[in-house]
């Protein structure tokens, strides 16, 4: 075994790591026995993004063992499907977020939306909406889509209405990306690994055309993995996320990871005051008066109540 270095986590296999060291070399590398239980209520113990020690294997050519996960300036993850006391990782270390989503084919919900915003917020991740397709809406469509812009423009969340299959719209994708570490993310279906091969066609990430018996995407990114783009910045292409449960946020914060919620902090007549039914509610109030959306008011409720996480 050589001395430890320094590396970059870009592919999670779940037991094999690609990791690209300060010198540019690629490992496959595990994880030491020990590591798998410093976060016990993690399914996974490192991220695509996560910086990490390394110790070379020099019987064994380009493999290693990771010894340490380094300490991670943010991270985006969510209530795990199979345990649900333990929580998923999906990305370390990222500059912003982009959720993609579609008003159909498949349909993202506003629930689902607004469940990312929180995962995000709760780091303070810059965060985006692409929003694919655009060639396939009908006039009905439409309306969702200035419903959508509506919603989240006011919140400093930008929308970006999109093309990939037709070249629409995606100059603004490509400065938005620059110099960049960003996380892809939204379901099966939505177009991630399409954007992909169109901003870096060598990448040639599997496409697989959504299901039109259940309007649902078909998983084709099995692992999540981190590519360089052109432009200078590196993109995290994920799997197709089905449901997005939250973990570790209490329902006494939960309402500071919705920020116009959070401009409201110390305004309601009681310090612990839920929003839900509780007199003089600042928040409440402010739904009265569509100073916030009753669409993001009922998924705050819904969180609340840790209702179906894919509606």
């Amino acid at each position: 075994m050589s001395s430890l270095q320094t590396g970059l986590v870009f592919k999670s296999t779940g037991s094999w790591y690609s990791v690209q060291l300060e010198d540019q070399r690629f490992l496959s590398c595990r994880v030491r026995g020990k590591l798998k239980i410093v976060e016990l209520k993690t399914t996974n113990p490192i991220a695509v993004g996560d910086k990490v020690l390394v110790m070379e294997d020099l019987q064994h050519e380009g493999t290693g063992i990771i010894t340490e996960v380094l300490p991670r300036e943010n991270v985006v993850m969510r209530r795990s499907v199979h345990k649900s006391e333990h929580s998923h990782l999906i990305a370390a270390n990222i500059d912003q977020a982009i959720l993609m989503v579609t008003i159909n084919h498949p349909r993202t919900s506003l629930g689902f939306i607004d469940r990312f915003l929180v995962s995000t917020d709760a780091y303070r991740i810059p965060t985006a909406l692409i929003i694919n397709k655009i060639d396939l809406l009908k006039e009905k469509d439409m309306e969702k889509l200035a419903e959508i812009e509506s919603i989240y423009e006011p919140l400093n969340i930008p929308c970006y209405p999109v093309s990939v299959l037709e070249n629409i719209g995606l100059e603004k994708i490509n400065e938005l990306l620059t110099d960049k570490t960003t996380l892809l993310a939204g379901h099966s279906g939505t177009g991630k690994s399409t954007l992909i091969n169109h901003l870096h066609p060598e990448i040639n990430q599997t496409v697989n055309e959504v299901s039109s018996f259940a309007n649902k995407g078909v998983h084709t990114t099995t692992f999540a993995e981190m590519f360089y783009l052109p432009s200078g910045g590196k993109i995290i292409d994920t799997p197709g996320i089905k449901e997005l449960g939250l973990i570790d946020i209490g329902d006494h914060e939960l309402s500071d990871y919705f920020p116009e919620m959070r401009q409201l902090l110390g305004e309601c007549k009681f310090n612990n005051c839920s929003h839900t039914h509780e007199p003089k509610c600042a928040v409440r109030d402010a739904v009265d008066n569509g100073e916030i959306t009753v669409q993001r008011y009922m998924s705050y409720l819904s969180m609340l109540e840790n209702e179906d996480s894919r509606r």
